[in-house]
Parts: structure tokens; sequence; C-alpha cells
């Protein structure tokens, strides 16, 4: 069976490796069938697409003014497809092998072209941002649907924006490979790219602390909707400009700009740790500027917390003596003359007056330091309400414990039977009821299993009543085992008079006359009750003659002559 199994996994895996190569082997002759496209041809059609544009932006200008808006955007989509042909060009040439004639001839065309990337595109970038900021000033006046329509198209305009740098960059960087002189493109490029991130930072951190600000004030008012609707919006916008510094990142560090500080930024308003920004170092950048933060932190708010905390833990020493005293009270009361309480009752009510005393102090020495008990408290209805959920066991026990607290089938130190188990009750809790058996061994019961079966207390009565068979012989004299009987338990101090004892003939056996003898005593005193009598009465019998029969059987045997 594994040849058989290796076989087939053999077989698969060729079917699938020849199924792949197929595709790949078409898709080569393919392309080495397809004419190769020239750089001439490249060229030309990059020429066609800056006439195209040149002529555009001519036409712009005598156009009725309720064209501009659309003619402006689709100039800014031509002049943005125009530069990533530029780009393709560019790569292209790039690619061609030293020795290519056309190669040198490539970069005998991309010559000209410096001018257009270096003058008409950086240009058309500043009238980008006119454009946003004009959007930017006429979105104050606006509102509902308007506002949220102009919001996303200034939105459609940064991110082509940052289309143009990375582009650009592209762009730049051919230039370098081929030795095409573009320093002059990049020295204009570079202040404007670094205006650009440095605004965008700003704006980072200034969203960012009124985005704190305002999720502070969410949890104080939780129903207030405008404060919803505000804290969406700028959650949006922000994480609109850190996608936008992520591309603006890439772009600086093609051009060699340091980006540790930006890279940090990235990561204080949410973006999270990448591999790149603990490769480029801005995790010792975050670092300090954290530690600086906290220094100044300590230095402005150390008087207060070391105030708030010094009073925070006074206010729980108090509370929690205060329970102390509350559980000395609550027990001295409970044990007062006149009051008929079970030990059990009295236990539940000492533990519950010190927790609710020191839950109280711990809810005020946390107002103290600031903490919304209104919100806090809410937090934990909902918590208990699914932990609820969760734990419907522990909350049957819990119910339980109430109601044999109510009920009080037993207290401490009675012997009872319940759950199947026997044995003292020594604890009590509202979840389990601690019972010490026989041989002192300690069980711990759920009060669920005990409420929810029979309960058996043995010791809740202050007399018990003792039941004894004794047997005679049917050839004793019964009225003399009676009169050996009723002396027994009339010698006996421990037997009660009240109520009075039962000696009766009850059963005739198979091989004996039975008395049941019923003694009454005290609780405590049963078992040393049964063990005395039952030891006297096998010696009173035998020093009257009076047999204790064992169990026999008479067997007649007949003899058949025949």
């Amino acid at each position: 069976m594994p040849l058989l199994r290796f076989c087939a996994v053999l077989l698969g895996s060729l079917t699938l490796a020849i199924c792949l190569a197929l595709p790949a082997a078409a898709s080569t002759e393919e392309n080495e069938a397809a004419p190769a496209v020239s750089v001439q041809d490249m060229a030309k059609g990059l020429q066609s697409r800056i006439e195209a544009l040149e002529q555009l932006n001519e036409e712009i200008g005598s156009a009725p003014e309720r064209y501009h808006r659309s003619l402006i955007t689709r100039r800014d989509d031509l002049a943005f497809r125009t530069l990533q042909e530029l780009d393709k060009l560019v790569g292209t040439v790039a690619a061609l092998p030293e020795d290519d004639p056309q190669r040198e001839q490539g970069r005998e065309l991309l010559q000209p072209y410096l001018t257009f990337a270096g003058e008409r595109i950086l240009h058309r970038v500043d009238s980008l941002g006119d454009r946003i900021s004009a959007h930017l000033q006429e979105l104050e006046s606006l509102s509902g649907a308007d506002a949220i329509s102009m919001e996303a198209q200034v939105h459609a305009i940064q991110d082509l924006r940052f289309r143009y740098y990375t582009a650009l960059v592209g762009v730049i960087e051919g230039f370098r490979k081929l030795s095409i002189p573009a320093e002059d493109i990049a020295d204009q490029f570079r202040p404007m790219i670094r205006l650009q991130v440095e605004a965008l930072v700003g704006r980072l951190e200034y969203n960012g602390s009124v985005l704190r600000e305002l999720r502070a004030r969410q949890a104080l008012e939780r129903d207030n909707a405008d404060l919803k609707t505000a804290i969406a919006s700028l959650s949006r916008t922000q994480k609109k400009d850190l996608g936008y510094l992520s591309s603006a990142i890439g772009v600086l560090d093609k051009q060699g700009i340091p980006t540790q500080e930006y890279r940090a930024v990235l990561v204080q308003q949410g973006q999270g740790l990448s591999l790149s920004t603990l490769e480029s170092g801005a995790i010792a950048t975050l670092l300090e500027d954290s530690w600086r933060s906290i220094k100044d932190s300590l230095v402005t708010r150390a008087p207060n917390f070391i105030f708030n905390t010094v009073v925070f833990l006074l206010i729980i020493m108090a509370f929690y003596a205060l329970g102390r005293l509350a559980r000395k009270g609550v027990r001295a009361a409970c044990d007062r003359p006149g009051v008929t309480m079970s030990t059990l009752h009295k236990n539940t009510l000492v533990s519950l007056s010190g927790g609710l005393v020191t839950l109280v102090g711990l809810l005020i020495a946390l107002g103290q330091i600031g903490i919304s008990l209104g919100p806090m408290l809410a937090g934990f209805g909902v918590a208990g309400f699914i932990v609820g959920f969760a734990l419907q066991d522990t909350l049957g026990n819990f119910a339980s414990g109430g109601m044999i607290l109510i009920y009080r089938p037993f207290d401490v130190d009675d012997y009872v039977v319940v759950a199947g188990i026997e044995g003292l009750v020594k604890k009590m809790s509202l979840v389990s009821t601690t019972i010490a058996t026989i041989d002192n061994q300690i069980l711990v019961v759920p009060n669920s299993k005990i409420w929810g079966d029979v309960i058996k207390n043995v010791t809740a009565q202050k007399v018990r009543r003792v039941d004894m068979v004794f047997g005679i012989s049917y050839g004793d004299d019964i009225e003399k085992a009676e009169r050996v009987l009723h002396s027994v338990l009339e010698d006996h101090e421990k037997v009660l008079r009240e109520p009075e004892w039962l000696i009766k003939v009850h059963q005739l056996g198979d091989s004996s006359v039975n008395f049941v003898v019923r003694p009454w005593v005290k609780t405590q005193d049963y078992w040393n009750v049964y063990w005395d009598i039952t030891r006297e009465v096998k010696l009173r019998f035998d020093r009257e003659g009076v047999s204790i029969p064992f169990p026999q059987r008479d067997v007649h045997i007949y003899q058949n002559d025949a």
C-alpha cells in the first residue's frame, strides 16, 4: 500500500508540472512571435500624448466656465497618463544592454523630455495642491451630502497627487540609470515632497490628539450621536492620511531622504509596527519620544499622581477596617440572647456585611482617582450578563445556596445524608457545602446537587428512637425474655423515660421469636445507647438462660425398603 500511494503522488505531481509548464511555454512562444515595440514608436506615442495635453491646456482658457472643473480633471488625468508613458519609455531604454544601439538612441530621444518632467509635471503637482486648498475652503461652508461629496473629491485629488509623486520618482531614477542629468528635477522635487510630508505629519498629529479627546468624551457621553459622527469622520480622514504618509515615505526612501521620524509617526498614530519600521531605526526615535513624554509627564503629573495614590490607599485601608468592625458588629448582634438564627445565616450575614462595606470603599476610592463609576458599573452589568450565560451551573449553585439559607434544612455540625453522601456539615457558602465523613474525609458538594435531591438531616431533632431487634428460641419463655429486656432498658441511664419505650413480640421467624426494642434517647447518645443495649442484652440472656438461636433446618431422611 505505501508503494502504491507513493506512485500515485508521483504521477499526480508530474501531471501538475506538465499542466503548469504548457501555458508558460505557449506564452513564451507567443512573446517570441510578437513583434517588439521599438523605442522610436514609444517616443512617438509619448509625443502625441504631450501634444494632446498642450492642446487641451490651451482650450481650457477659452472654454465656458461651466466646463472648467471637468476639463481640469481630464487634463490632470491625461498628464498623469503621459507621465506613466514617460516612465515606461525610460524603463524600456534603461533595460536595454549597454552595447545596444537603441539604448544610445533612446538616451538622445529622452533628453528633451527632461524639461517636460521638470516644468510641466511639477507645475501640475503644484496646481493639484492649489485645487485641494480651494476645495477645503469650500468644504467649510457645506454640509450633508454636499460636504461628503466634496470630501470625496479632496481625497481623490490627494490620491492622484501621490500617484504623481511615485511616477515622477520612477522617471528620475530611470534618468539616473541612463546617466542623464536629472538633478535639477530632483532638487525641485525634494523640497516639494518634504513640505507635503511635513504638512501631512502635522495634520496627523493634530487630528490624533483631537481623536483622543473625542474618544475620552465619548466614554462620558455614549449616547451623543454628533460625537459618534465626528469620531467616525475624523477616523476616516486619519486612516487616509496614514496611507498617504506610507506612500510618501516610499518616495522619500528612493530620494535618499531620512524617514525615521515619519515612520515613528506611523506607529504613534495607530498603523502599528512593520518590518520596514524595524529596519529603518524608527523604533529608536519612537522610544526617545516616548521616554521624553514620560519624563515630562512625571514632572507635571507626579505630585498629583502620588497624592491620589495615597488617598486611594487610605480610603481602602479605612474601609477595610470599617468592614472588620461591621463583621464584628453583625456577629455580636447575631449572638445576642433571644436571637434564633442558624450558624449558616450568621456566617453569611457576617461575610456579606464586611464585603459590602469593603466594596463601597473601593468604589469611593476609584472615584477619587478619577475613574467614572457610571460607565464602570454599566460595564459590570453587561459583563455579568455575558458571564451569566457562560457560568449557568455556577449561578445554579448560587440560587440553590440561597434556597438552603432561606429554608434551613440543616446547619453547621448537623449529620446529614445528601447527594449520596453522609457526614457532618462543616461549613457552607453560596456555591458549595463542605461535609466531613465519619472517617474524616472532607467532601465539597455543589449546592445544586444538594437542593435538587432528598436532604436527610439525621441530627435535626433533639430526641431519636433507637430501633433494635432481638430473637429468642421457640423453646424459651417469652414473658421471661420481656422482663429481661425491660430490666436492661431500666438500668441504662441514657434511656429516656419519656417518650416511653416499646418492647413487643414482633415476628415469628424461621428460627426465632423476634422482639422489637425501641427506646428513646438524646440524639447525641444514639450510638452509645445502641451499642450498650446490644451488649447488655446478650450478657443478660446468657445469665438468665435465654438462648439466641442461629438459623437452622430440620432434615428428615426416609428409607425405602423396596
